[in-house]
């Protein structure tokens, strides 16, 4: 079975831990987000990177889900995570609750 990529591999950004920007621009809150780990399959919040506040996209640290879904919507990395997934592709609603229940 073919790997599934993380936004940061698929993104190149370089912030994920041991990667060529960390020391630069530090290390994104969705490769860290350990209590994500597996969420469509991916390492960390690295396929549900629209669902964790303050991701690092585009150079800038984003707010929560809601301020930021719509640039997500949006996003190459997003529609391939939703493509890839379906018919079980998760909402950021339903990636919130359900990290919010493991965090209990």
């Amino acid at each position: 079975m073919k790997k599934k990529l993380n936004c940061w591999e698929a993104k190149k950004c370089g912030r994920e831990p041991g990667g060529d920007k960390v020391f630069e621009l530090g290390i994104c809150p969705v490769a860290e987000e350990g209590i994500a780990e597996g969420i469509h399959g991916g390492e960390k919040a690295g396929r549900c990177c629209w669902a964790i506040a303050g991701s690092l996209c585009r150079g800038e640290q984003q707010g929560d889900y809601a301020e930021k879904f719509g640039d997500c919507r949006n996003c190459d990395f997003y529609e391939m995570v939703r493509r890839e997934e379906m018919p079980q592709f998760k909402l950021g609603f339903t990636i919130l609750k359900e990290i919010k229940k493991k965090g209990s």
